[in-house]
């Protein structure tokens, strides 16, 4: 699906994604295949929209996995831990950039599914939990980047904690339509810069 890609990649540049690494990973990890086979044949795989994978949870439309991607301005062998596995996809392009991806899904069918689709793709190097993202992921910490791909009602202090100092965080907070926000650390010193409206599945609480 070469074409379809090469569409999907035209339209995130009309959509103003201008990272040309960014662009080029998008146009290489082939998004149909982290769809489940029996829900890819309902739906396009490659158009501007989430697609559904089972357990109520869903794959980012292609611009949100862009844009968030490109607003960490990430450099090849930073560490980077992902809230929210999934699909698999969003690890598989972060790991297309170089980063050393570690990946925590709380759904543990949708952990066994992305770790089974990222080894065949070629990207078994990323590191996947199943486990409770607002933990993180102490043992790998600190991270140069975390990114959220799940919303929480406010910014959970674990996984600001295992940011580096100089690091990064990118994700969508509240309930309905979100504010995507970015967070970078400097010392003890926190700012947060408020981004666009989202709209996420939430982020789910593990059990104490």
């Amino acid at each position: 699906m070469e074409a379809e890609r090469k569409a999907m990649v035209a339209v995130l540049r009309r959509y103003k994604i201008t990272d040309e690494r960014v662009l080029e990973a998008m146009a290489k990890v082939r998004r149909h295949a982290y769809i489940p086979e029996g829900i890819r044949r309902r739906v396009d795989p490659y158009g501007d929209h989430p697609c559904p994978i089972g357990y109520g949870q869903t794959i980012s439309q292609p611009f949100i996995v862009a844009y968030m991607t490109q607003r960490m301005e990430l450099k090849p062998g930073e560490r980077v831990l992902e809230i929210g596995t999934g699909s698999g996809y969003q690890a598989a392009i972060l790991a297309e950039l170089k980063a050393t991806v570690y990946s925590i899904e709380i759904v543990p069918e949708l952990a066994a599914h992305a770790r089974k689709v990222l080894a065949a793709e070629g990207y078994g190097r990323v590191i996947l939990m199943t486990g409770d993202g607002y933990k993180g992921w102490p043992e790998h910490a600190p991270f140069d980047a975390i990114i959220v791909t799940c919303a929480p009602n406010e910014i959970p202090k674990a996984l600001v904690d295992q940011l580096k100092d100089g690091g990064r965080m990118i994700l969508p907070v509240g309930t309905g339509i979100q504010q995507l926000v970015i967070l970078k650390k400097t010392g003890d010193t926190f700012t947060e810069i408020p981004d666009i409206h989202v709209r996420f599945v939430p982020m789910v609480k593990g059990e104490e």
